[in-house]
């Protein structure tokens, strides 16, 4: 199949701003107004809207680093990246983005930081999962975080959880859709070198779950430059 035609830039743009906006404002709520307590249905509400906009925060810097959020403007996909991944958790740019070629220039392989950990289970594997991205800048950077939002907040600090426990099962669900199903070793082998396979959900599973990543994984290592929202189309027979 021919490569899809590269998607314009405004798209990935809008969508890359409503997702941090939406996070952002979302955050504010939760962590600074919010009474749980007396709202515990908005409470949970709240939680799970920012764990799928967490989720997305990652997409849009994962984006980023495939250069496709502004196509032919490295520089402005690496500050869109930088941006997006210190919103989500404090995350490096540069660790992530070595590490991510790397997954798809040896996928499988003992190179590849994102795969070759399944055959101890999978819990083994989202630990590794874990510790290839969360290192001491990251430590440094979140525990301050919470220290400074617990002294800004008083008696409000149990609120700092709307913003850990979102990025934490975020991380859950990003390792479950976007790397363990799509690249788990099981009886069916896999379709090429690439080593990955679409968990083929239903498009709108397939937005819940992880941004398309899930559902159109393999389609993803095929045509990495395309970003995440464009990538239903770029299956056979779709158009």
């Amino acid at each position: 199949m021919a490569p899809p035609t590269r998607p314009s830039a405004l798209p990935s743009l809008a969508l890359a701003a409503l997702i941090a906006g939406g996070w952002i404002a979302l955050h504010i709520y939760a962590v600074w107004y919010l009474d749980a307590g007396a709202r515990p249905l908005l409470a949970i509400a709240s939680l799970a809207g920012l764990i799928w906009l967490s989720v997305g925060l990652f997409i849009v810097a994962h984006d980023a680093m495939h250069g496709a959020v502004f196509p032919g403007r490295p520089a402005f996909n690496a500050a869109i990246g930088r941006i997006a991944l210190m919103l989500y958790a404090g995350f490096s740019w540069r660790k992530l983005i070595v590490n991510h070629m790397a997954h798809h220039r040896h996928p499988g392989s003992d190179n590849d930081p994102d795969f070759g950990h399944g055959r101890r289970g999978v819990v083994a594997w989202y630990v590794d999962f874990v510790r290839t991205y969360f290192g001491w800048r990251e430590f440094f950077v979140l525990g301050g975080a919470v220290i400074l939002y617990a002294l800004l907040l008083g008696s409000r600090w149990p609120y700092v959880a709307f913003w850990a426990v979102p990025s934490l099962l975020a991380s859950v669900q990003l390792f479950v859709f976007g790397t363990w199903l799509p690249h788990r070793e099981d009886s069916a082998p896999f379709p090429d070198r690439h080593r990955a396979r679409s968990t083929r959900l239903a498009d709108p599973l397939s937005l819940l779950t992880c941004y398309h990543f899930g559902g159109y994984h393999h389609e993803h290592h095929l045509h990495p430059s395309v970003p995440w929202w464009a990538l239903p189309r770029t299956r056979e027979g779709r158009s």
